[in-house]
């Protein structure tokens, strides 16, 4: 079979990333709770928003499906086929199916936990490396839009140095690592303007309970 018909049979896993990367699960649980969580908070439908509007059991919950729905098209593509370049667009597919969702106007989350699901199977230890520094920035500042932002930049950071020490280079992975980073800082330049007035919500602190929902859980 010629290789350009083979990897179109192959690429089929690509679409169906988008497809699942674009289920906007925080905003279906906004509305099980009878609102529109676009309409609270900071209006973004991550689960960073719903745990902060609707309480954590609805905030975990949204979390690791948002997870789940970058992972699992992934393991899909590995299991179909043995093509990086097929697992990388996979991949780019379920993220960019979070952050513009055809269900929502092409509007969508900004695509932290989905990414994070997506590139486990491809880059393990880079993915390792952001969530430690997610975690050390976020209980340094209390604002998760930094510890975001920092994890985001620490992944083409441990692949340029991963080159370093092994002098492996790979420029797909180094070049999907390089777009997620990216990706990630631009989706939250809308924090980055409210860190510079001052106006950004802290970690930890209780939102007024949106109308029509039950009061959330504390956060502290």
């Amino acid at each position: 079979m010629p290789a350009p018909v083979e990897l179109l049979r192959e690429a089929w896993p690509v679409l169906v990333a988008y497809v699942v990367g674009a289920t906007p699960f925080g905003y279906l649980a906004g509305r099980v709770r009878g609102i529109d969580i676009r309409q609270h908070g900071s209006g973004n439908i991550g689960a960073t928003n719903v745990l902060r509007v609707l309480g954590k059991p609805v905030g975990i919950t949204v979390l690791v499906l948002d997870m789940l729905k970058g992972l699992l098209p992934v393991l899909l593509s590995q299991w179909v086929t043995d093509s990086s370049a097929i697992h990388i667009a996979t991949a780019i597919a379920a993220i960019l199916g979070h952050n513009y969702t055809f269900w929502l106007g092409f509007k969508g989350g900004k695509g932290i936990a989905t990414t994070a699901g997506a590139i486990l199977p491809i880059l393990p230890w880079a993915l390792l490396a952001a969530v430690l520094g997610w975690i050390i920035v976020l209980f340094t500042t209390r604002y998760v839009s930094v510890a975001s932002i920092a994890a985001a930049l620490l992944i083409p950071i441990e692949l340029a140095v991963e080159t370093w020490l092994t002098g492996k280079w790979n420029a797909a992975v180094f070049g999907f690592g390089l777009f997620v980073c990216l990706l990630a800082i631009w989706k939250h330049r809308s924090n980055i303007a409210r860190l510079r007035r001052g106006e950004e919500n802290r970690f930890g602190k209780k939102p007024a309970p949106p109308a029509g929902a039950e009061s959330p859980t504390t956060l502290s």
